[in-house]
């Protein structure tokens, strides 16, 4: 293991761990990894300890605007990648650039604590086969990832049957003969329900609120490659894209799905056109939220009731850092504040990577993060002007980087960001960082 006091340690093998290992490394900043399961690729191995796929799993955007910028994706993978693609290309990934000496494999991470203040040290304390270990580095960072921890509701009454969280489907012959009801509409909602009817009794979708539903293709052509190379200002931008949902996807709600409560991209949209297709072959019933339970029959808000064998909530998934005292991480409602998604405001020896989502930023956005903050770090211990501004910046208070966009107050959006905005930001650091570099 590498000798720690002058090392970070890296927590999670996932994709956003293994950009983070790539650009430490090419920083030349010595740093240790721990890693829960026996390989990399974080949720996307099935295999893994907190993994939540399910067999039926793609991504939902293009591999063209997801993969890494300097490792492409193989030619014969598919336009939307399964989640065993995503394994084997995270595994050539970690192979590629040399990545796996430097982690500890099934090793969990238990406890992280701060010997004092910001470059003071940090103990990590972990537990492997062989027993409980801790040792002192230079600092932490943290890329467990964002979709391990369910997000499970509260009702009213029991339900009698079966009740699960989506975390827990893997098969769809979990359904067979099963009077299904899926709860929340989301892309994994979405994506389960359209697995459900060909297996369950029956299917009904309940939901909370309307979705804007996005073809996967548009004339042919991934739909997330079709954006022109001219930035248009949103109330322009979501006329257009506005008018070509109606051209391709029609109106939902002529299938009984609601009508959303806020404008485009106020939310993630939901990428799936099966679900629409489906429902409007009667496959799939929309009902509305539920009320309560009572046996096997379930009650919605509506006034409506009906019985079901199995209950399945993908309601998502709450940030969890178990290992690190709350505070810490500078909370603020659902989700740490820190600038850029990744820096805390006081520390810097603390660093939460991956906690960001946004239309179409793909790996590649996650990359940049990795790479500011690790030209950061070491931008801070070659006393570069540009790392001193933007500990100043980082400092001083900031908002999230949101473009102006009124995303709803829930808790997934909560670490949401505008893409181009987000990105010019941590673009423009990375250049001011390479500049004092060289």
């Amino acid at each position: 293991m590498t000798e720690t006091r002058e090392a970070f340690a890296l927590i999670g093998a996932g994709p956003m761990g293994l950009a983070a290992a790539k650009v430490l490394k090419e920083q030349g900043i010595p740093f240790q990894g721990f890693e829960l399961h026996s390989g990399v690729g974080g949720l996307w191995d099935i295999d893994a300890p907190r993994s939540t796929m399910y067999e039926s799993a793609h991504l939902i955007s293009s591999k063209r605007m997801t993969e890494f910028a300097d490792f492409p994706m193989a030619e014969d993978v598919a336009e939307y990648p399964s989640h065993r693609e995503m394994k084997r290309y995270f595994g050539d990934f970690a192979d590629h650039f040399g990545l796996r000496d430097h982690y500890s494999f099934n090793t969990e991470v238990t406890r992280i604590e701060p010997l004092g203040e910001s470059g003071e040290g940090w103990r990590v304390t972990w537990r492997d086969d062989t027993g409980e270990h801790s040792a002192v580095y230079a600092g932490v960072l943290i890329a467990n990832g964002t979709l391990s921890e369910p997000n499970m509701p509260r009702f009213q009454g029991e339900f009698e049957g079966e009740l699960i969280h989506a975390s827990e489907y893997r098969d769809p012959r979990q359904f067979d003969g099963k009077r299904v009801l899926i709860v929340g509409a989301g892309n994994s909602g979405c994506d389960i329900a359209v697995d459900a009817i060909h297996h369950a009794e029956s299917c009904d979708l309940s939901m909370r609120r309307g979705y804007y539903f996005v073809p996967k293709y548009v004339f042919g052509k991934p739909a997330d490659t079709m954006g022109g190379a001219i930035r248009l200002p949103m109330w322009l931008k979501r006329r257009i894209d506005s008018l070509i949902l109606r051209w391709f996807v029609g109106d939902p709600q002529k299938y009984g799905f609601p009508k959303p409560d806020y404008q485009l991209y106020e939310s993630h949209p939901v990428v799936n056109s099966l679900v629409l297709y489906h429902a409007g072959h009667g496959d799939i019933r929309i009902r509305a939220d539920i009320d309560r339970f009572e046996g096997k029959t379930v009650h919605f808000r509506d006034g409506s009731q009906a019985e079901y064998d199995l209950v399945l909530t993908a309601t998502g998934y709450k940030l969890h850092y178990p290992f690190i005292d709350r505070d810490l991480l500078n909370w603020q409602g659902d989700a740490p504040h820190l600038y850029l998604n990744a820096m805390h405001p006081e520390r810097d020896d603390l660093f939460l990577l991956g906690m960001i989502e946004a239309t179409g930023l793909g790996w590649q956005g996650r990359h940049e993060q990795a790479e500011m903050v690790a030209r950061y770090i070491k931008g801070l211990r070659d006393g570069a002007p540009a790392a001193k501004a933007l500990q100043a910046a980082k400092a001083k208070g900031f908002d999230r980087a949101t473009g102006g966009m009124n995303y709803l107050k829930l808790a997934r959006m909560a670490y949401y960001v505008d893409k181009a905005t987000y990105r010019k930001a941590v673009t423009g650091w990375i250049k001011r960082l390479k500049g004092a570099a060289a």
